[in-house]
């Protein structure tokens, strides 16, 4: 098939979170099935443009009450992927990719998803599917599924539309639709108040077919709890909603090749964990013994990670003689928290309060576990790579964490998990961690078993595939 993938971000081009992990894993894998994939994606001024080397294929013009804007696309190969490098007036040219609100994100996203439509047919690329993520890129659903049925090279495109992470529904868009001249949903009920000019809505209403990150997630995502005003509407369209687990992209994240580590290993070789694990405490200034229990976190610090029940965990473990890592940056408070930790637990603790690749590498391939106590995942891939790297997770059983993560008391344990967002359900997964571990076996066993898990993109595009398939075959009806 030929497949167009709508993004706001893709690694390595530009990344702030998971969805740069998928729109810049998942095409490679669908190309590797034999698809034909292109990705456009904003051209912003934070790409290194002269990394890339993107040429100049064509510039079309994207309708606008106030005057059209002109769009230039330039492509570039990205590990053999082409990529559409979008510019116009709202792409920003200095290092922003979001902007401070619905007001500057509105017209620069519905301008970029316009856009990348109109270089499609410029370049004479008709795809079988337009795969759309977020609300980023629900404008150029919501066209398809209204204005696009009237449009000759349009009419037959089907649209997948997959949820990255709810919350961001893009709200208040309807003056930047009105800009771009694209139909509004006032009067179609089934969007609830407050959502009829949300970009994710539109996106939700006009897909042939929704997915999101995991299967749990798909299943939570349909509840007032986490369904965050739009429950009801992913309840009327539950039977073109999927759940398709992200992957990770396995030669990226190996043990056993990356040079970030002081030693390399892998499932035969899991003693070279041992120095890995003694190099990271020499760097995070904590005591290098062996015998400590060491403890991580490598994650965006804010509520919906859950680490502000973490912290009277985080010091009752400290406090019963484990060690602690951390790299992250977010919320003040929690900054302050964790910050405060360290002042507290000299030489057992170690905060550092940014963003930091390749040492966040080092504690995946150091730390005994990880910590991942978050309130809701839509998928998550921190459990995937600590697993990868032979670190037990202790994660909360929700959304992508309940279908990676196994709880050691279950067949084919690889973690620890729990269920009452709470510092004393955290506490007690904790306490069964130590047990284990105490048990040199069946800790192995945990380690190994994660090591092993297959979490490679093959098998989500095989299922992305079928959705496809079901999309396509949905709009040809």
């Amino acid at each position: 098939m030929k497949i167009l993938f709508l993004t706001a971000e893709a690694a390595p081009l530009v990344k702030v979170g998971g969805l740069g992990d998928v729109a810049g894993s998942l095409p490679a894998a669908l190309r590797a099935a034999g698809h034909d994939v292109r990705v456009a994606l904003p051209g912003y001024g934070a790409i290194d443009w002269t990394r890339w080397r993107p040429k100049y294929v064509s510039s079309v013009a994207v309708r606008r009450g106030a005057g059209d804007f002109a769009a230039h696309a330039f492509e570039a190969d990205v590990h053999g992927v082409p990529f559409w490098l979008i510019t116009g007036p709202p792409i920003p040219k200095d290092r922003t990719i979001y902007g401070s609100g619905i007001e500057e994100d509105g017209p620069k996203f519905i301008f970029f998803s316009m856009a990348a439509l109109w270089t499609a047919q410029a370049n004479g690329f008709r795809p079988d599917v337009v795969h759309a993520h977020d609300f980023h890129t629900g404008a150029a659903v919501w066209w398809l599924a209204t204005e696009g049925r009237h449009n000759e090279f349009f009419a037959r495109i089907a649209s997948v539309f997959t949820i990255h992470n709810l919350p961001y529904a893009g709200q208040g868009a309807g003056r930047a639709l009105g800009e771009y001249l694209l139909p509004k949903a006032d009067a179609i009920s089934i969007l609830p108040e407050g959502f009829r000019d949300s970009l994710l809505g539109l996106g939700l209403l006009g897909a042939d077919e929704i997915s999101t990150v995991s299967p749990t997630y798909a299943r939570e995502i349909q509840t007032p709890e986490h369904g965050r005003g739009l429950d009801g509407l992913l309840r009327a369209r539950s039977d073109r909603l999927t759940g398709i687990l992200n992957g990770i992209d396995v030669d990226v994240w190996n043990p056993a090749t990356d040079t970030a580590l002081a030693v390399p290993f892998d499932v035969a070789r899991l003693e070279g964990r041992a120095a890995d694990k003694e190099a990271l405490q020499r760097e995070a200034g904590i005591m290098s013994e062996a015998g400590h229990p060491l403890l991580g976190v490598v994650s965006r610090l804010d509520s919906q990670k859950g680490l502000d029940i973490a912290v009277p965990a985080v010091r009752r473990w400290l406090e019963l003689g484990g060690q602690f890592v951390l790299l992250g940056t977010g919320e003040a408070s929690l900054e302050a928290a964790f910050a405060s930790i360290e002042l507290d637990f000299r030489g057992r603790a170690s905060v550092r309060l940014r963003f930091d690749a390749p040492y966040a590498r080092r504690i995946y391939g150091g730390v005994d576990a990880l910590l991942i106590p978050s309130r809701y995942e839509p998928c998550g891939l921190t459990q995937m790579i600590a697993m990868r790297y032979g670190a037990v997770p202790v994660a909360r059983r929700t959304g992508g964490l309940a279908d990676t993560v196994i709880d050691a008391g279950d067949a084919g344990g690889n973690g620890l998990m729990f269920d009452e967002p709470s510092p004393s359900a955290l506490w007690d997964a904790l306490e069964r961690l130590l047990r284990v571990r105490a048990d040199p076996g069946r800790w192995r066993e945990l380690q190994s078993r994660g090591m092993q898990t297959d979490f490679s993109w093959t098998r989500s595009a095989a299922r992305y595939t079928g959705l496809y398939e079901r999309a396509r075959a949905a709009r040809q009806g």
